[in-house]
C-alpha cells in the first residue's frame, strides 16, 4: 500500500499499533544460520535452563528485524529511514512470545543540511503479549516537505 505523507503530514503524538507476529524455535534457528550467533543462550534448552532466564533467549538481532519488520505497512514515496538511535532490550523475548510494535511520532527537527526535507522521529516499542516493551529505539525518517516538492 503506498501513502504520500510529507514532513507537515507528521503530527507530533500520533501512534499506531502494528498487527502481531509470534516468534517460533524455527526464527531463531534461522536467524542463529544468517548471522553465525550460536551462542548458548539461543539455542541450547540445557544450558539456557541455568541462566537467569530459565529457558532460550531470542537474538536481539532477531527483535529489531522482526519488531521493525512489523512496522513496513506501507511505502511512502516522499520519506526514508535515516537510522535508528538509542536501541535498547529491557526485557528478553522468549520462543512462543507475541510481538507487536507501536510506533509514536515522538519529534519533528529542521533539516540544517536539506532544506527540503525534514526529520520525523518515532519512538519505536516492540511489545510482547503482556504489554511489556522487549525493544525501544528511535527510528529517523527523512521526509519532503510540500513547499520543496
Amino acid at each position: 500500500m503506498t501513502q504520500t505523507e510529507y514532513y507537515e503530514d507528521y503530527v507530533v503524538g500520533a501512534q499506531r499499533v502494528t498487527s502481531g507476529r509470534t516468534i517460533t524455535e524455527t526464527d531463531v534457528v534461522i536467524h542463529a544460520g544468517h548471522t553465525g550467533d550460536y551462542f548458548p543462550h539461543h539455542v541450547d534448552i540445557e544450558f539456557a535452563r541455568q541462566t537467569p532466564f530459565g529457558q532460550r533467549i531470542a537474538h536481539g538481532t532477531m527483535t529489531f528485524a522482526i519488531g521493525i519488520g512489523l512496522t513496513a505497512s506501507q511505502i511512502n514515496p516522499v520519506a526514508f529511514t535515516y537510522g535508528y538511535d538509542k536501541l535498547r532490550f529491557p526485557k528478553p523475548v522468549f520462543i512462543g512470545d507475541t510481538l507487536r510494535t507501536r510506533v509514536t511520532v515522538k519529534e519533528k527537527q529542521e533539516d540544517s543540511k536539506r532544506t527540503n526535507l525534514g526529520r520525523v522521529v518515532e519512538a519505536c516499542e516492540v511489545l510482547n503479549q503482556r504489554d511489556e516493551v522487549v525493544l525501544c529505539c528511535e527510528h529517523i525518517l527523512l521526509a519532503e516537505k510540500k513547499t520543496a516538492a
